[in-house]
């Protein structure tokens, strides 16, 4: 039954579904994503799930192709002025990475060794793209036995980071909402601030208005994006992420593209197929043996995300509790901080306006820190680290 693509996909479906209804329960204490992937890996491991049911479902290779047009939305969401506005966040960003990468490669190399803690270090202050990095220098100089080690911190840095992320953005929400009640709370700038105004009141023309048109411009701007990714150094995330926002400040695209098209909603779902699916090759084994140094890499690189952005946070003088979440982007990126920003609004928000105010207050450093420790910075740390081996 389930090798049928449209069961398979209700199946995994109902996992985003419940993790929904759970994070709406619990007042968003639960984060969606946790629940669907933490409930993928446990009902692949009893069987009741098969190990290719992703792959049944065929709507994981749907969300490959669509991360490309989803960066180049999110950068159409990131006005220049937005990034000047946010520059701050940027350096909590990367001084969360310095001072977990400085820890993991100091305590990991003393406990088990140097390659062990560079097979940790580049994952846990990204994702992917770090973990093919990874992985790709392991086998080459003949350590695949390593390989486990970068796929399981990706497969478990969320369970820690965004729970913890979480926490830390309710806290702030909630100091937000007693400066909203005191009358001392000044609101970032309204989306037509930062995007321009809006198109006046008049009748748009139907080519301007076509929704097709909107969405196929989106999707002819990332395979641009892909294509240069193939035959330049430069990862076609990055080249999406630049088109997004350098096409915005040249009216190109409109902003938030996807939303303006009617599309974003479906692919943010398909895109957290491919965020679940990624636990699909861990076994009960692998994840085992190889569980200490795991775990520690985990912790430290935690700790160590949590403090640095800390530091900074005081350094920048921004309040921890806003500060120290960006820092911990690294560890879920894009599409995690988006969901919890959503999460915190809805759950502490006591009406529509509110909710605005929190998730627009929130949104902007989460996108900026997951884009500088997920999109870039944690490629260059990869990149350096793993030539060393």
């Amino acid at each position: 039954m389930l090798s049928n693509p449209l069961i398979a996909t209700v199946f995994i479906f109902a996992l985003i579904a419940f993790g929904e209804w759970l994070s709406i329960k619990s007042k968003a204490r639960v984060p969606m994503l946790l629940t669907a992937m933490v409930g993928f890996l446990v009902l692949t491991w009893t069987g009741i799930f098969p190990t290719d049911i992703m792959e049944k479902s065929t709507f994981g290779a749907l969300g490959a192709i669509l991360i490309g047009p989803a960066i180049l939305h999110m950068g159409t969401m990131i006005p220049f002025s937005l990034l000047k506005s946010q520059i701050k966040a940027v350096f909590i960003a990367l001084g969360g990475l310095v001072v977990s990468g400085v820890l993991i490669l100091a305590v990991i190399t003393l406990i088990f060794d140097y390659p062990t803690a560079v097979a940790g270090v580049g994952p846990i202050t990204g994702g992917i793209i770090a973990l093919i990095i990874t992985t790709e220098r392991l086998t080459e100089i003949g350590l695949a036995s390593l390989v486990i080690v970068p796929a399981l911190v990706v497969a478990f840095q969320g369970v820690i980071g965004m729970p913890l992320a979480l926490n830390l953005m309710r806290r702030y929400a909630l100091k937000l909402q007693k400066d909203i009640d005191a009358g001392s709370f000044v609101p970032m700038a309204t989306d037509e601030e930062l995007n321009g105004k809006e198109i006046a009141a008049t009748k748009e023309s139907p080519l301007k208005s076509s929704q097709t048109l909107k969405l196929f411009f989106v999707f002819a701007g990332a395979a641009v994006g892909v294509a240069l990714g193939e035959v330049t150094p430069i990862h076609y995330t990055l080249w999406c992420l630049a088109f997004g926002i350098v096409g915005l400040k040249l009216k190109l695209f409109e902003p938030k593209s996807l939303e303006k098209s009617n599309s974003f909603t479906i692919t943010m779902v398909v895109i957290i197929f491919v965020a679940v699916g990624s636990m699909a090759g861990v076994t009960p084994q692998q994840a085992w043996s190889n569980l200490p140094s795991v775990v520690l890499i985990l912790l430290i690189g935690t700790f160590g995300l949590s403090l640095g952005g800390y530091i900074m946070s005081k350094i920048v003088k921004w309040h921890p509790f806003k500060g120290m979440p960006v820092a911990l982007t690294a560890l879920f990126g894009f599409p995690g901080d988006y969901i919890l920003c959503e999460e915190v609004a809805r759950s502490i928000g006591r009406d529509k306006k509110e909710e605005k105010i929190i998730f627009n207050e929130l949104l902007s450093p989460m996108l900026i820190g997951g884009f500088t420790t997920v999109t870039i910075a944690s490629v260059v740390i990869a990149g350096i680290l793993v030539g060393t081996l």
